[in-house]
């Protein structure tokens, strides 16, 4: 297997697609599309593909991986064949969905018509229009190996076929119905395999159904991450997750944001709790029909949702360009899990901003998740109730200052100041503002510093005196012997007794824990509820009323200047 490497495209080495010689018809649909320059992926991929070869792509999540085989495929099949030239198996509903539209939009001035084959939609539609015709087929393999297998379709002698998201349908225990739809196929093919990560079963399947792949693999500096998503880890109590995650949300202020559970049950439960709070969201997991999820991941879309809470599973393929936060509300089940995750935000060039829960007790998993994808995880500080209220009266000065004045407002003061001097009206709008927004929740939440502290400082100790107990064998310690999760100077350790994994910056020894608190605005202060909690996990210190009406968040869909606040209006109810 040839091996190509190529480092991401950077200003300098800017490019067109017309240096593929595409297809007139094909070119007109890239310019419409608004695509200018092709991503290194693509740039590697395309003439290689053109050539007829073989192919295993390694790239992150969100690099333009469709684009990388299927502008080159489409510029390679014959419009009036009537037949299925080009075969696409992905992992979901969701990607094969949209992969099939994609190809569908560059396919179409070419008079090429993409099918989508999927579960959960009607049998006959689907094999009707592979009967009428249409060029490419993208399907998931447990609707398109039924098919085969009971021969309801017309035996598909497609000239080039391709893997997408290779290691998650490895993860979703696809790779046998993978092998079994390889037997219905022709042995005269062009096999084109996609994946963000490569273990070793999806190479020895590489091996197996590819014949002299050429292997392309897009690196950044060794991470399987994308540099363009900042990752950074809160450290929590159990019963504070609740809290810490809509903490962070209002201090982050996300467009959109896709929450990670572990199972459907803490999805659902999770975004109960957020409703309560006000915050417009939705669940997505696999106990949802197909018209739910299609429902869901279209208000998702246009924005009628701003927070997603969702399975792995049931989130893979998602590719909505805007989504500027992935918070993982709970660690996911390993690396390539993790890498998947924070794949949806920062796509397209975006930048994107992944978050991550976790207890004393998970370090040393967050520890070796950070080792395997070479990512920088930064620990931080979830704010203090008393910081998210200062940076919210400096949100709003700075918007007062920049407001444009109506003309309305200039009668409605003529008007007042009759009867009340300036300051004092200006006095009494500012604390009209302030009385319709309240935060709530704990002054702190996380773990503080000197918390953390002493835990390693018990753990030392502990080490020291039942030295029996270390079954890893000796920890080693980095230069200066201070430096905590992943510092350069050696000094990463774990503890699995008192919780006792640490963790912190490099170069000079600081601990860092999720020391702080913080409050959301809140449309009507006076409602009541009870306490929040997190499954399995005793009730929050700071009980939360729940607000009369749904949340809007302090953003516009904008690439730069985030930060503008918009006051929202009391609701009453």
């Amino acid at each position: 297997m040839k091996t190509q490497k190529l480092a991401p495209q950077g200003e300098d080495n800017a490019s067109s697609f017309d240096q593929f010689g595409l297809k007139p018809e094909l070119l007109k649909a890239i310019a419409t599309a608004g695509f200018k320059t092709p991503s290194a992926i693509q740039e590697k991929a395309i003439p290689i593909i053109l050539k007829g070869h073989d192919l295993v792509g390694q790239a992150k999540t969100g690099t333009g991986k469709t684009a990388a085989f299927g502008l080159p495929a489409l510029n390679l099949l014959n419009p009036i064949s009537g037949k299925v030239e080009l075969l696409v198996i992905t992992p979901t509903r969701e990607l094969a969905t949209q992969v099939s539209d994609e190809i569908q939009r560059f396919g179409q001035p070419m008079g090429i018509r993409s099918v989508s084959i999927c579960g959960g939609r009607s049998y006959s539609r689907q094999i009707e229009s592979i009967k009428m015709g249409a060029q490419v087929v993208v399907a998931t393999p447990g609707r398109l190996l039924d098919l085969l297998n009971t021969k309801r379709i017309p035996k598909l002698q497609p000239s080039i076929i391709v893997l997408d998201e290779a290691d998650e349908m490895l993860d979703m225990g696809f790779l046998e119905d993978i092998q079994s739809i390889f037997e219905f196929l022709p042995e005269e093919r062009q096999t084109l395999l996609f994946s963000a990560t490569m273990p070793l079963p999806i190479q020895r399947l590489a091996k197996r159904i590819l014949k002299a792949p050429i292997f392309v693999s897009i690196e950044q500096g060794g991470e399987l991450t994308n540099q363009d998503t900042t990752q950074r880890a809160f450290a929590i109590e159990e019963h504070e997750r609740d809290d810490a995650l809509m903490r962070l949300i209002d201090s982050e202020k996300p467009f959109k944001s896709i929450v990670f559970c572990r199972t459907r049950n803490d999805v659902d439960r999770l975004q109960s709790a957020l409703v309560d709070q006000g915050y417009p969201s939705a669940s997505l997991h696999g106990d949802l029909e197909q018209r739910q999820r299609e429902k869901v991941i279209g208000a998702f879309r246009d924005g009628k949702i701003q927070v997603l809470v969702a399975t792995d599973v049931a989130a893979r393929g998602l590719n909505v360009l805007d989504v500027t936060h992935v918070f993982n509300y709970q660690l996911p089940s390993g690396a390539e899990s993790y890498v998947h995750r924070i794949g949806r935000t920062g796509r397209a060039g975006n930048k994107g901003s992944a978050i991550t829960l976790l207890t004393p007790s998970e370090f040393h998993k967050l520890a070796m998740i950070k080792k395997a994808v070479g990512s920088v995880i930064e620990f931080g500080t979830i704010p203090s109730l008393g910081d998210l209220q200062k940076r919210h009266l400096l949100d709003f000065a700075s918007q007062i200052k920049h407001q444009v004045l109506h003309k309305e407002a200039t009668q409605l003061l003529t008007l007042l100041q009759k009867e009340v001097d300036a300051d004092t009206l200006c006095a009494k709008l500012i604390s009209l503002f302030l009385s319709q927004q309240s935060f709530l929740g704990p002054e702190h939440i996380g773990i503080s510093k000197d918390k953390l502290t002493k835990m390693g400082s018990r753990q030392d100790n502990s080490s020291r005196e039942r030295p029996r107990f270390n079954r890893s064998g000796p920890r080693r310690h980095g230069g200066g012997g201070d430096e905590r999760f992943g510092g350069n100077g050696g000094g990463e350790r774990s503890g699995r007794s008192s919780g006792g994994e640490r963790s912190g910056r490099s170069g000079g020894g600081e601990r860092f824990g999720g020391g702080g608190g913080g409050g959301r605005p809140r449309s009507d202060a006076s409602s009541s509820a009870g306490p929040r909690q997190s499954a399995g996990a005793r009730p929050s210190t700071g009980a939360r009323p729940a607000p009369a009406g749904p949340r809007s968040f302090d953003r516009a869909p904008q690439k730069e200047g985030r930060d503008s606040f918009k006051p929202r209006k009391k609701t009453r109810s």
